[in-house]
């Protein structure tokens, strides 16, 4: 995977979302730099557009999602919110924030955030939303809205979903920062390292998955999320149905019986 840049770079010709494509890895990275990569609605519109056609290749296996720049992502455009009050604006800019951050959970792939500098109000949603989060030790998240005057009400989904309620209040309610190693603590983040490794612990990671059947990754994620909002005999009634979908699929029969037999484990077919 290439290394991301973490020094602001003139982006003037460049669009505001870079996509590329390595091993089985999409990177998405944000590029307004000299925003701190704030979500406008044109950053909005540029990440469902590059989801469409990844939900539907086979090649992809793991997204990372980044930013350019000093920051990850510092949430969403005040200045865009500014030039338009209007209520009609703000419903649309948050349905399509909403609708962004519910593809992520719905695509087969994982997906991981990349993390550097600030997340904060929706760009600590957008970590939270991520299935994944890798980071370094100069990251900070904050849902910061509070401080203008702005409940986070739309990241406050996201992390409610992630953290205990009690240190998910204490965020909104604050706006105070939390450093790395108290988001891996809070259960906001997976891992934390040096900046200068941030790149190589991502690969660690999403080889680690991409080591495994996609069909089981898919079906794990498409479970995962909806069994945690079901009630118990729900979730377990979805749980099985998954599980013995999985079980019939090629993947799961082939690497059964290479465990029973003690052989190698075969490629995975994707089926």
């Amino acid at each position: 995977m290439s290394t991301i840049a973490t020094a602001p770079a003139p982006v003037a010709t460049q669009p505001i979302l870079l996509h590329t494509t390595s091993d089985g890895v999409a990177t998405l990275t944000l590029n307004r730099p000299q925003q701190y990569n704030a979500l406008s609605v044109a950053m909005l519109d540029a990440l469902l557009a590059a989801l469409g056609p990844i939900e539907l290749d086979p090649s992809v296996r793991v997204v990372v999602i980044a930013g350019n720049g000093p920051a990850f992502c510092a949430g969403h455009d005040l200045k865009e919110m500014r030039a338009d009050t209007s209520k009609a604006f703000y419903d649309r800019l948050f349905a399509r924030c909403s609708e962004f951050m519910l593809t992520l959970a719905r695509l087969p792939q994982p997906v991981i955030a990349r993390v550097h500098g600030i997340a904060t109000a929706a760009g600590c949603q957008l970590v939270a939303a991520c299935d994944l989060a890798v980071v370094s030790d100069n990251a900070r998240f904050a849902t910061s809205g509070i401080n203008v005057g702005l409940f986070c009400s739309t990241p406050a989904v996201a992390l409610s979903r992630n953290v205990s309620r009690k240190r998910a209040m204490e965020m909104l309610m604050t706006g105070d920062f939390i450093d790395a190693a108290t988001a891996r603590d809070f259960g906001l983040v997976n891992r934390v390292v040096p900046l200068a490794e941030l790149d190589a612990e991502v690969s660690r990671l999403a080889a680690s998955i991409k080591s495994k059947s996609p069909v089981a990754v898919a079906t794990g994620k498409r479970l995962f999320y909806p069994q945690l909002e079901a009630g118990i005999e729900d979730a377990y009634r979805l749980a099985a149905e998954a599980m013995a979908c999985n079980m019939v699929a090629s993947d799961a029969q082939e690497g059964v019986a290479a465990f029973v037999d003690k052989r190698p484990m075969p490629p995975w077919q994707g089926r």
